[in-house]
């Protein structure tokens, strides 16, 4: 008998929506100590600057207002673990999308006010279930919000790689949000249960094909923290390397999990 189908994880929304605010508001202190020498430096993202970075960090929230003036979709056709690879298809929008805003907004902490008040308001007036047309299809507005603090985790991380010493701070349920889901999308992406995945405190999931595991230690595990999961995933960081260095454990011959990275893209 197979076995059981694992319910998808559920996310509260007021608790999700205060992580997207929180997180946001970090960035957006630590954007306003930002020289213009300091916004100019370059990027690990391709050619983007460290301004052009801040301006696609207020499309995190922006996105939810363009969505909710589509037309609502019929019926929910997607799942929240499809997000992060659907995202690919828009590299080429969001790269054009982010050098435009950091020229046409020369004061960034205007254009992130007005973000924050923006995605504050929408989601006051419209209900969690609302159906929003995503890249990866029908999706509820509390689980993209779930996808926001996502985007706001791993930039917020790109922005500390970009400028050493700036620090800012991770939310912590924004960073646990983040590592959950990209832990649930590789569930998704390699199904099985011979693999087990831990990322403490905040994830543990079972994927990869093969012999599954019941009881004692499993064959297969690999394990690593929060910011090193989320660069896996990410891309921001070789699977390849992140062993070499020991920043990441993995025993067992289906611990490779290599081939399945990264999850953004």
């Amino acid at each position: 008998m197979p076995p059981a189908r694992k319910r998808p994880r559920s996310y509260d929304p007021a608790k999700t929506r205060a992580a997207v605010l929180a997180q946001f508001g970090h960035v957006r202190t630590a954007v306003g100590t930002l020289t213009p020498e300091q916004l100019a430096a370059p990027t690990r993202l391709g050619d983007w600057t460290v301004r052009e970075l801040v301006a696609h960090i207020g499309v995190a929230l922006l996105a939810v207002d363009r969505l909710l003036d589509e037309p609502e979709p019929a019926k929910q056709d997607a799942r929240l673990t499809d997000w992060p690879a659907a995202i690919a298809t828009d590299a080429g929008a969001i790269t054009d999308t982010a050098h435009r805003l950091g020229a046409d907004h020369p004061d960034l902490d205007a254009y992130l006010a007005d973000a924050e008040r923006r995605l504050t308001a929408r989601l006051d007036a419209h209900p969690s279930g609302r159906l929003l047309p995503t890249s990866a299809g029908a999706l509820p507005l509390t689980d993209y919000v779930v996808t926001r603090a996502v985007e706001l985790v791993v930039h917020t991380d790109d922005l500390n790689a970009a400028l050493p010493g700036l620090d800012v701070p991770y939310d912590r349920q924004a960073l646990a949000t983040c590592v959950r889901l990209l832990a649930d999308a590789l569930a998704a992406k390699a199904p099985g249960g011979s693999t087990e995945v831990r990322v403490p405190p905040f994830a543990v999931v079972q994927c990869v094909e093969g012999p599954r595991h019941t009881r004692g230690t499993p064959p297969n595990v690999v394990e690593t923290d929060p910011l090193t999961w989320i660069r896996l995933a990410g891309g921001r960081l070789t699977w390849t390397d992140a062993v070499a260095s020991a920043e990441v454990s993995a025993s067992g011959e289906r611990a490779d999990l290599g081939p399945y990275l990264p999850l953004l893209g």
